[in-house]
């Protein structure tokens, strides 16, 4: 069964993924009272990652967009499995985008705002938080993007 923000994402042409597995020795999300925080996520689809390589380089910006829309689906399955539902979540507090990024790529803002307007599509005003846009040298597994989400929800 889905939910509300399941079926927003849908209309958008989004479909929340199955939660991918944590690749090293932490955990993919925890909830600690009313905040749940997800691990950095990539822009992973079952293993496989999807978005290699420096954005401005080896990627253009609208392909690390689509990369960080990505990142963002999967912050929101494991945020639903952690909770059973996102109908839990309450809002959206906070982003954080890392963008693999070649020498001279300064376009981090607008790289992030693909997570950031699914997530307004998802939760609607609820959806609206606070980030940092980060240029990174590397990052795991050589992906284009990374990104750890923060949310607020109820009991």
């Amino acid at each position: 069964m889905t939910s509300n923000v399941e079926d927003r994402l849908l209309q958008h042409g989004h479909v929340l993924p199955t939660a991918p597995e944590a690749v090293g020795f932490y955990l993919p999300v925890l909830q600690t009272g009313n905040l749940v925080v997800t691990s950095g996520q990539l822009p992973m689809v079952g293993k496989e990652l999807m978005f290699k390589g420096k954005v401005g380089s080896e990627l253009h910006e609208e392909q690390a967009f689509h990369a960080a829309r990505m990142c963002a689906l999967n912050c929101l399955a494991q945020i639903k499995a952690c909770l059973g539902s996102l109908e839990r979540v309450v809002r959206i507090v906070r982003v954080e985008g890392y963008v693999q990024s070649a020498h001279g790529f300064s376009r981090q803002p607008q790289v992030i705002n693909g997570a950031s307007e699914l997530l307004v599509q998802a939760f609607g005003e609820a959806g609206k938080h606070t980030r940092i846009a980060v240029g990174a040298n590397e990052l795991p597994l050589n992906a284009a993007v990374e990104l750890v989400i923060w949310a607020e929800v109820r009991d």
